[in-house]
C-alpha cells in the first residue's frame, strides 16, 4: 500500500512539472509590415533564437513565469519588454524601426529610406549621424530623384544641389567656386573612399543609391581634398526582400538605355544577401561625331552572421567607348553663336576607350552596442587608350604674323596611361556618456597608395612642321626661318587645321605621314597615411564636434628606377563644429575647417605642366541653420560661407606649351545656399535650391594673368533649381503622375587667358524640363523632356576654342517594370 502511494505521488509531481511547461511564439516585422528574418530574440539576456524566413520565432519547454525579452536587427531600434507566460502558449509580435543610432558605420544593407529626401550621413562624420546634426552643409541626390528626372551621369544630376555646376562636359565640376575633377586623387570617392575616375567621362549613375556633396574642405576625415568640396557616390547595397525591376528607354540621339536591378536574400535564413545592377547605354549625342557606348555591372554581397558582425563584398565595372570632346570652336571674333553648337573637331578615326574597376571590401564589428570597429578597404583602377585630333589652343597662323580666324590649328595625341589606387581606412566608433554629456568617439587610421603603372606615354603631331624634322604647336614669326614655308610664305602643317567652313572637317585623318615625338609618363607612386581623433559631444540642446588630422605625404618620383627620389610633406589638419538644438524642428549650426592638398608632380599626372609647385591650402568659416518640417517628411537648409584658398594652379597659356600651369596667390568665395528636399504631402515631392557665390581673386602672384576682383572661371554668381512631382492617388486618374521643374545658371567667366579681352563671357540660361508617369500594377510608363524651349545655352568652358554646348531640346520615353 505504501509503495502504491508512493508511485501516485511521484506520478502527481511530474504531471505538475509537465502542466507548467509552455510555449512562447511570435513574428517580427518591420514599420511596413514586412517580416524581418534573421532578426534576433533574446529571453532574460541568456536564451536566444534568431527568426526563420517568414520572421517567426519560437520558445518551447520554457517554464510558466516573468520574462524579459528583447528584440534586436542591425538597422533598427532594439525592442525590449516584460512577458508573463501561463501554461498556454503566449504569442507576442514585435514590429520595429528604423534607427539613425543603431545604423551601420559603414554601409552594408541598402539604403530603407525612400523619396527625395535623405535622413542619415555616414561620410560626413564617419559615424551614423542624422543630417540635421551635422555641422556642416550636405546635399545629395537620391536614386528617386535619378530616375524621376531619368539621369545617367552625375552632371545630369548636380544641378540639384546648391553651388554646384558643371566647369565643363567632362567629369568636371565645380562646387562654391572651386574645381573638382577626375585624374586626381582627392574628392571624388566611392562609399566614402577615393577612387581613381576619368576626367574625360562623366560619372555613371544607374548603381547608384545617392550622390552625396559635403561642402568645403573635408581634409579632416578624407585628406587631401579640395575646398570647394567633395562628391561621394554611395552605391546600391542588397535588401533583406527580394526585389527585381528592368527598364528600358529611347529618346532623343539614338540614345537607348538598358537597367536592371535585382536584389534580395540567398538564403532562407537571409545572412547572405546580394544585388546586382547592370546598365547599358549607347547613344551617338547632339554633338557631330560624339558617341558613347557604356556598359556597368555591379554586384553586391552582404554577409550578416549576427546583429553584431556584417561584411560587404561591392564591385563596379564600367566600360566605355567614345571619342574625346575638346568642345566647340567658334570664329576668332569671339561670337558663340557663330558655329553651330555641333560643331566638334574630332576625327572619325579617333577614339576614346576606358575602362575602371572598383572592388570594395566593408566589414564592421559590434563588441557592444557603443563600441564597433569598422574597416574599410578599396582598390580603384583606371586604364585610359586615346587617339583625338585636338585644338593646338590656337588659330591658324600665317606667314605675315596674323592668323587665319576660320582655320584651328591642331594637333594630334595618341595616348595610354594605367592608375591603380589602394585605400584602406580602419576606425572605431565609441559611444561613452559621462554624466550629462554623450559622447561618439572616432579614432581612425587611413592608407592611401597611387599609382602609375609602367608603360604610360604618349604620341605628339604638332601643328607646324620644323626645317630640322620636327614639329612645333606654335609660330613665331621672329624665328620664321625655322619653319617649312609653302609658296606664299605660310608655314607647312603637319597636322591639317581644321577649316570651321568645311563640311568635310571630320573626315578620317591619314596619320601615315605626321612627324610624332614622344611623351613618357615615368611610373611614379605616392603614399598617404593619415591618423584622425574626432569627438562629438551632446549636452542637453548643444553639440560640438571637435576633429584633428595628421596626414604624411610621400611622392616616390622616377619610380623603380636608379633615379628614384622621395619627397615628404606633412599637415595638421583642424576641424571645429557646433550644433545648437534651437526648437525641436530647427538646429543652428557653425563650423570651422582647414583644408590641405599637395601639388607634386604626382598629384598633376602630366610632365609638361612644371613645377614643383607649393601645397594648395584652404579655409572655411560656414554657419547655418537645418530644418525638418511637415512631420520630417521636409528639410531644409540654409549655409552662409566664407571660403579662402592659396596657391591654385591654372593654364599659363604659354603659345609653346600649352599644358604648362602656374599658381595664382590666392581666392576667395563667399555666398549664402539654400537646399529644400522631401514632400510636401504623400504624393507630392519637391527639391529646391538656390546659391549666391561671389567666387573671386584678392591677391595675384607677380607675373600671373590672374586679376585682382575678377570672378573665377565657370563660377556663376547666382543658380536656382526647382523640381517638383505629383502623382494622383485616388479616383480614374490613380496612378497618373506630372514632374515639372526649371533651371537657372547666370553668366560665367571662361578661364584666364593672356589677353583679358579674349576672356569669353559665357551667357546665363534658364531651362523648362518636364515629366509625365503612369503607374499601372507593376508597369511605370515614363516621359522626360529636358530644355523644352530649346534654349541655347553653355554649360562651361575654357576659351573661344573650347566652349561646352548643353544639350537642345531632347525626350526620353522609359518603360520599367518591377516584379
Amino acid at each position: 500500500m505504501k509503495n502504491a502511494i508512493l508511485a501516485m505521488g511521484l506520478f502527481l509531481v511530474s504531471l505538475s512539472n509537465i502542466v507548467a511547461q509552455t510555449t512562447l511564439k511570435g513574428k517580427v516585422t518591420d514599420d511596413k509590415g514586412a517580416p524581418l528574418a534573421g532578426a534576433n530574440v533574446v529571453l532574460d539576456n541568456k536564451n536566444g533564437v534568431t527568426t526563420n524566413f517568414d520572421g517567426y520565432f519560437y520558445f518551447e519547454n520554457l517554464s510558466t513565469g516573468e520574462y524579459s525579452i528583447s528584440v534586436s536587427y542591425i538597422g533598427y531600434e532594439t525592442q525590449a519588454s516584460q512577458v508573463s507566460l501561463s501554461n498556454a502558449s503566449s504569442t507576442f509580435n514585435f514590429t520595429l524601426v528604423p534607427s539613425a543610432e543603431q545604423l551601420q558605420e559603414v554601409e552594408i544593407i541598402g539604403r530603407l529610406e525612400q523619396g527625395y529626401k535623405n535622413t542619415n550621413s555616414f561620410v560626413a562624420t564617419k559615424s551614423a549621424t542624422k543630417l540635421v546634426d551635422v555641422p556642416q552643409s550636405v546635399s545629395y541626390v537620391t536614386k528617386e530623384v535619378i530616375l524621376d528626372q531619368a539621369a545617367y551621369t552625375v552632371n545630369e544630376v548636380v544641378k540639384n544641389v546648391s553651388g554646384v555646376n558643371q566647369f565643363s562636359f567632362y567629369n568636371d565640376l565645380t562646387i562654391r567656386g572651386f574645381r573638382v575633377q577626375g585624374q586626381q586623387n582627392s574628392s571624388i570617392l566611392i562609399n566614402g573612399s577615393r577612387m581613381m575616375t576619368s576626367f574625360w567621362r562623366q560619372q555613371l549613375i544607374p548603381h547608384i543609391e545617392r550622390v552625396e556633396v559635403i561642402k568645403g574642405p573635408a581634409s579632416a576625415l578624407f585628406g587631401n581634398s579640395s575646398p570647394g568640396g567633395t562628391i561621394n557616390s554611395v552605391t546600391k547595397k542588397p535588401l533583406y526582400e527580394q526585389k527585381q525591376s528592368i527598364s528600358t528607354s529611347m529618346g532623343s540621339f539614338n540614345t537607348f538605355r538598358l537597367l536592371a536591378d535585382f536584389t534580395g536574400p540567398m538564403t532562407p535564413n537571409k545572412k547572405l544577401l546580394y544585388r546586382l545592377n547592370v546598365g547599358y547605354e549607347n547613344s551617338d549625342g547632339f554633338r557631330d561625331l560624339q558617341f558613347s557606348k557604356n556598359l556597368v555591372i555591379a554586384p553586391s554581397f552582404s554577409f550578416i552572421p549576427s546583429d553584431k558582425t556584417s561584411l560587404n563584398f561591392d564591385i563596379v565595372f564600367q566600360d566605355s567607348k567614345g571619342r574625346l570632346d575638346r568642345g566647340q570652336a567658334v570664329f576668332g571674333d569671339g561670337d558663340l553663336f557663330s558655329t553651330p553648337i555641333t560643331t566638334s573637331l574630332s576625327a572619325i578615326n579617333d577614339y576614346l576607350n576606358e575602362q575602371n574597376l572598383n572592388v570594395t571590401i566593408s566589414f564592421q564589428h559590434k563588441f557592444t552596442d557603443e563600441l564597433s570597429f569598422n574597416s574599410t578597404y578599396l582598390n580603384s583602377a583606371y586604364d585610359e587608350d586615346l587617339r583625338e585630333h585636338r585644338t593646338a589652343n590656337a588659330f591658324w597662323a600665317l606667314g605675315d604674323g596674323t592668323e587665319d580666324i576660320t582655320r584651328v590649328a591642331m594637333r594630334t595625341f595618341e595616348r595610354k596611361r594605367s592608375w591603380n589606387n589602394q585605400n584602406i581606412s580602419n576606425y572605431i566608433n565609441y559611444d561613452l556618456d559621462l554624466g550629462e554629456v554623450k559622447n561618439k568617439l572616432l579614432v581612425g587610421y587611413d592608407y592611401f597608395q597611387q599609382e602609375l603603372g609602367p608603360g604610360g606615354s604618349q604620341l605628339e603631331a604638332a601643328a607646324y612642321l620644323l626645317k630640322n624634322g620636327t614639329a612645333t604647336n606654335s609660330f613665331n614669326l621672329v624665328n620664321i626661318d625655322n619653319y617649312v614655308l609653302d609658296d606664299d610664305g605660310n608655314p607647312v602643317a603637319n597636322v591639317k587645321p581644321f577649316d570651321l567652313t568645311s563640311p568635310n572637317g571630320n573626315a578620317m585623318r591619314d596619320m601615315s605621314n605626321y612627324v610624332f615625338s614622344v611623351s613618357n609618363y615615368t611610373p611614379y607612386k605616392q603614399v598617404n597615411h593619415g591618423a584622425y581623433l574626432q569627438n562629438q559631444f551632446s549636452y542637453k540642446k548643444f553639440d560640438l564636434l571637435l576633429g584633428l588630422r595628421y596626414d604624411t605625404f610621400y611622392d616616390y618620383l622616377n619610380y623603380n628606377t636608379t633615379d628614384e627620389e622621395k619627397v615628404k610633406q606633412d599637415a595638421l589638419i583642424p576641424r571645429v563644429g557646433a550644433v545648437y538644438k534651437a526648437t525641436p524642428n530647427i538646429n543652428v549650426y557653425g563650423t570651422w575647417v582647414k583644408g590641405y592638398q599637395p601639388q607634386t608632380a604626382t598629384t598633376i599626372n602630366n610632365p609638361e605642366a612644371g613645377g614643383p609647385f607649393d601645397p594648395l591650402n584652404s579655409e572655411l568659416f560656414e554657419v547655418g541653420a537645418k530644418s525638418e518640417w511637415f512631420n520630417k517628411r521636409l528639410s531644409a537648409t540654409v549655409a552662409f560661407y566664407d571660403l579662402t584658398q592659396k596657391g591654385a594652379l591654372y593654364n599659363a597659356n604659354d603659345s609653346g606649351n600649352s599644358d604648362r600651369l602656374e599658381q595664382i596667390g590666392e581666392e576667395k568665395s563667399r555666398g549664402v545656399e539654400i537646399d529644400v528636399y522631401g514632400k510636401l504631402a504623400s504624393n507630392w515631392s519637391v527639391i529646391l535650391n538656390y546659391a549666391y557665390n561671389d567666387a573671386f581673386f584678392t591677391t595675384a602672384d607677380e607675373g600671373t594673368l590672374a586679376i585682382f576682383g575678377d570672378q573665377k572661371p565657370n563660377a556663376p554668381r547666382n543658380t536656382f533649381n526647382v523640381w517638383s512631382k505629383y502623382v494622383i492617388n485616388e479616383g480614374s486618374f490613380s496612378g497618373l503622375g506630372f514632374g515639372l521643374g526649371y533651371d537657372y545658371v547666370s553668366e560665367r567667366n571662361g578661364s584666364i587667358v593672356r589677353n583679358p579681352e579674349l576672356i569669353p563671357v559665357f551667357p546665363s540660361y534658364g531651362l523648362v524640363n518636364a515629366a509625365i508617369y503612369y503607374n499601372v500594377d507593376k508597369f511605370q510608363i515614363q516621359l522626360n523632356a529636358n530644355n523644352i524651349f530649346d534654349k541655347t545655352h553653355w554649360v562651361g568652358g575654357y576659351d573661344f576654342l573650347r566652349a561646352f554646348p548643353g544639350k537642345p531640346r531632347n525626350i526620353m520615353a522609359t518603360v520599367s517594370y518591377t516584379f
